[in-house]
C-alpha cells in the first residue's frame, strides 16, 4: 500500500479539525453563477437555469449570508438577476456546482475553521476544459485567508455525507470508479477520508440514480436528518433500475451501524414521476438534493404532486426549521440539484494560513 503521509505532514485530523454535520451553524453559503452552456443543452435553458440559481439564492439569504462565485464577464448579469443582499465574489470559473468543484470546510470545534481543496476531475473528464474548477477550492479558501488543505485525491462534495460524529455515507459507484482515483485501493481512499474528515465509521452505498452523471453521488439518494438517522430516496414503481439499486442501497443500511454502533433510523422521501431531459436521459429529481439552512431547508420542487408529501415529511423532521420549497426543473436540468449548486462554510474564524504559522 502506498504511504499516505509523513510523520511530519499536516492533515485535518492530526491539527484537531473534522467536518461538521451539515446543519451545524453557517456563517455563509457558497454558490456559483452558471456559465457553461453543455450541461443545459441551449442558452435558454441556460438562461433559465441563471434564474434558478438566483431564486436558490435569493431563498438562502433569508437564512444565512450567501456569496456567488461568478465569472468577471457575468458579473453585471449576476447583480441583476439576484438583486441586493447576495454578495459577489468576482473569480475565474468553468461551470457551476460549487458542491463539488469548491472548498469542504472542516473546524476545530472550538471556533476555527480551515478549507480541504480537493482534486478535481469533472466528474471523471466528462466535461473539457475544468482548469479553473480544478484551482476554485483554492481560490476560495485564499480569498478568505484560510488555512488550505490540500486533498490527496480526486474527490466532489456531493459524493459524500457526514454526521459531524465521526460517520460517513458514500456510493461504490463513485469513491471506487476508476474514472476518479484508479491506482488507489478501497483502503487507501478510506484512509484519506478519514484523516481529512474526522471519520471512523464509512458506510458504503452501492449505487446512485439512473443517467446519474456523477457516477452515484450520495446527495442525490441518502443524507444524514441528525444522529442517527437517515432519509433515503424511495421509488414508487417497482423493477425500474432505480427501485433495484434502492432496495439495495436500504438493505445495506439496515444492517450498517455508525460510528457510536447505533442502527440508522431510515425515513423514505418519496420519488417524482419520471421525466426527460433535453438529451433524453432520465431527469434525475431528488427531494434528498436540498440545503440546510441555519433555521431552514431550501428543498426542490418539481411540479410533481409529491412536493406536498415530499415538504410534509420534512417539517416533520425538522420542525424547528422553515421549509422553503424553490422550483427545481431547470436547475436539475444541468445534471444536478439545490444542494449540488451549494456549500455551506460552518460558523468560525479563519485558521491563519500555513505561511503563518511557526
Amino acid at each position: 500500500m502506498s504511504k499516505l503521509l509523513d510523520a511530519d505532514d499536516r492533515c485535518p485530523v492530526r491539527d484537531g479539525l473534522y467536518m461538521p454535520a451539515e446543519w451545524a451553524p453557517h456563517t455563509r453559503c457558497w454558490m456559483a453563477w452558471p456559465c457553461r452552456l453543455e450541461p443545459w443543452g441551449s442558452p435558454e435553458a441556460l438562461l433559465r437555469a441563471q434564474v434558478g440559481h438566483a431564486a436558490v439564492a435569493r431563498a438562502i439569504s433569508g437564512f444565512e449570508k450567501v456569496t456567488m462565485a461568478v465569472r468577471p464577464q457575468d458579473a453585471g448579469e449576476a447583480r441583476m438577476a439576484m438583486g441586493r443582499g447576495i454578495e459577489i465574489l468576482e473569480v475565474p470559473i468553468d461551470d457551476s456546482w460549487a458542491r463539488d468543484s469548491g472548498p469542504i470546510f472542516v473546524t476545530d470545534g472550538e471556533g476555527g475553521v480551515a478549507g480541504v481543496h480537493w482534486r478535481f476531475n469533472a466528474w471523471g473528464n466528462k466535461y473539457n476544459g475544468y482548469a479553473d474548477d480544478a484551482a476554485f477550492g483554492r481560490r476560495v479558501i485564499d480569498a478568505l485567508d484560510m488555512r488550505c488543505y490540500e486533498g490527496p485525491m480526486v474527490l466532489e462534495g456531493g459524493s459524500i455525507a457526514v454526521d459531524g460524529k465521526g460517520t460517513m455515507l458514500t456510493t461504490e459507484q463513485c469513491l471506487l470508479n476508476a474514472n476518479r482515483n484508479p491506482n488507489l485501493t478501497r483502503q487507501q481512499i478510506e484512509e484519506r477520508l478519514a484523516l481529512y474528515f474526522g471519520v471512523t465509521k464509512i458506510v458504503w452505498l452501492g449505487e446512485g440514480l439512473e443517467d446519474d452523471e456523477t457516477d452515484g453521488h450520495v446527495d442525490n439518494i441518502a443524507c444524514f436528518a441528525g444522529a442517527g438517522r437517515v432519509m433515503l430516496y424511495t421509488p414508487q414503481g417497482k423493477g425500474d433500475l432505480n427501485d433495484r439499486v434502492m432496495r439495495d442501497n436500504r438493505a445495506r443500511l439496515e444492517s450498517a451501524r455508525d460510528a457510536q454502533g447505533r442502527p440508522f433510523e431510515i425515513i423514505d422521501l418519496p420519488e417524482p414521476a419520471r421525466r426527460q431531459r433535453h438529451d433524453g436521459q432520465r431527469l434525475d429529481m431528488s427531494y434528498i438534493n436540498f440545503y440546510y439552512a441555519n433555521f431552514g431547508i431550501v428543498m426542490p420542487s418539481f411540479d410533481d404532486p409529491m412536493d406536498a408529501v415530499a415538504a410534509e415529511i420534512m417539517a416533520k423532521i425538522f420542525p424547528d426549521r422553515r421549509i422553503v420549497q424553490v422550483p427545481a426543473l431547470d436547475i436539475v436540468e444541468g445534471g444536478g440539484g439545490i444542494h449540488c449548486i451549494t456549500q455551506q462554510q460552518p460558523v468560525g474564524s479563519a485558521l491563519a494560513p500555513e505561511r503563518t504559522r511557526p
